[in-house]
């Protein structure tokens, strides 16, 4: 049986929620990856381990994110393609709301492949490739 991906993701979005509030649960973000990940973008390719490193990495990333000016951001639906009985690729498209001070909302629609493995029985991020953020906020305005 399939994990209930899209659920997993809602959660995942809902912890993005709470951090940008300032309510954030570092921890509960931090059980949504295994304990070593890649993370993949334009600037490279990285490998990461879930340590209190990965946990200050979050905060100041979600210290950058509340700075631009993120309001929200919504899961709008996932694609999934099972690789194997425990590991899954999972492209998630989100919706982003952004507000600066004295500016025009805006918001922006992107996409994360993720590369999940449920050997555990629970979904874990193991690598995620993500496309050019920064020059998406350049683009709208939120960054120079």
């Amino acid at each position: 049986m399939q994990p209930d991906f899209d659920g997993f993701f809602r959660v995942y979005s809902d912890l993005y929620n709470r951090a940008l509030r300032g309510d954030a649960d570092y921890s509960a973000i931090a059980a949504c990856f295994s304990s070593s990940f890649i993370a993949a973008g334009p600037q490279g390719v990285r490998c990461g381990q879930n340590d209190a490193a990965f946990r200050e990495t979050l905060q100041n990333g979600y210290a950058f994110y509340r700075q631009i000016g993120t309001r929200s951001m919504s899961t709008v639906r996932c694609e999934t393609v099972k690789i194997d009985a425990a590991h899954f690729m999972v492209k998630v498209f989100y919706c982003a709301e952004y507000q600066k001070e004295s500016a025009a909302p805006v918001t922006i629609d992107f996409d994360v492949t993720y590369l999940l493995e449920t050997t555990q029985g629970e979904p874990k991020i193991f690598a995620f490739i993500a496309g050019d953020e920064m020059d998406a906020y350049r683009r709208a305005g939120l960054i120079d």
